[in-house]
């Protein structure tokens, strides 16, 4: 993996005049990002994953096995969501699925009366151990936030590796027979795109409408809405941009497609970030990048009331966020 300090050294190294808060000034915005009242609690529970995606900003996998949240951290998040008016809590990882206190983080904050998102790879379901979580997930009432890059196989196979499309579309099938994507609220199915090359999504829109038929017809699947990403410059991806020699011009794509409507919609202004070990941040990505929020904390004290007006850390990977009709883990912005 490479570290950090020196992917972001990379970026201003590929495009030196790009400057965020420079774009950010022309937005209105000269005195850069600030927060709004936290709304969306994200939970990182460690980089264990049972996939290597080439795109992965998190750069998870198998061998990720000592950056998983423990139970001490797990029930500090809890009760920092219990101080805040966060109405979402959202699970990531790696497999959020893989760590020992999954299930009771999810029935811990559906006790607290919080909607709650599971971001699952799909093909962690057919896990033998995870053949219940379709019917257990319904039950709480989670919504499952899946990634497909594609809903062809050769286009997700390159991204998440061979035999990964038919694992995923078994899963799915499998969720739309526990109730999911067949329009119920409280069991919702929200598939995730994200560009097989160096390039940003199409229209949201139009790709929803192009998978429901393309995976109606060819596996009668069905899901309740569609989010496309950008693919972040972090990490694996940035790794596969510098191998393809398209760093530079991926980086200026961003750039010239900078939209200043999608500022005010960023994730990092109503979302706060738990990393594995309890660190909080502004957003996953900055996580990633080990930017912690200023100043820096520990779950544990975390006071969401008081992130309110905190200035947000950025830099070159931000323009990620910013590009075309914006992006964030809500899909886009515009």
């Amino acid at each position: 993996m490479t570290p950090p300090a020196l992917q972001l050294a990379r970026l201003a190294e590929a495009l030196p005049d790009a400057d965020f808060s420079a774009h950010l000034a022309s937005a209105g915005r000269a005195a850069g990002l600030t927060r709004r009242a936290v709304e969306v609690f994200q939970i990182n529970l460690g980089k264990l994953c049972n996939l290597s995606c080439r795109h992965c900003h998190v750069d998870a996998g198998p061998h990720r096995v000592a950056e998983n949240m423990d139970r001490a951290t797990a029930e500090a998040c809890v009760a920092a969501l219990a101080r805040s008016a966060a109405h979402t809590v959202d699970l990531t990882g790696g497999a959020p699925e893989l760590n020992p206190n999954f299930r009771w983080l999810v029935a811990e904050a559906r006790r607290l009366g919080r909607h709650v998102i599971d971001r699952c790879n799909l093909t962690v379901l057919l896990l033998p151990r995870f053949e219940d979580l379709p019917e257990w997930l319904g039950a709480q009432g989670v919504e499952v936030v899946a990634s497909l890059p594609h809903p062809r196989r050769p286009y997700t196979d390159a991204q998440r590796g061979e035999g990964t499309y038919d694992r995923s579309i078994t899963a799915i099938q499998r969720l739309n027979a526990a109730g999911y994507g067949q329009g119920d609220p409280s069991r919702r199915l929200t598939l995730v795109h994200n560009p097989a090359g160096a390039w940003l999504p199409s229209g949201q829109a139009a790709l929803e409408a192009d998978w429901r038929r393309t995976l109606a017809r060819t596996h009668g699947i069905h899901f309740d809405r569609l989010i496309a990403l950008t693919n972040m410059p972090v990490s694996r991806y940035l790794e596969w941009l510098c191998a393809s020699e398209n760093v530079a011009p991926y980086l200026r794509r961003l750039v010239d497609a900078f939209n200043p409507a999608a500022v005010d919609g960023l994730m990092c202004r109503n979302t706060v970030s738990i990393g594995w070990d309890g660190t909080v941040y502004d957003c996953d990505f900055n996580q990633m990048l080990e930017l912690p929020a200023s100043p820096a904390r520990h779950v544990s004290q975390l006071d969401t009331a008081a992130l309110t007006g905190a200035a947000v850390r950025t830099d070159r990977h931000c323009y990620g966020c910013t590009a075309g009709a914006g992006s964030g883990c809500g899909g886009a912005l515009t």
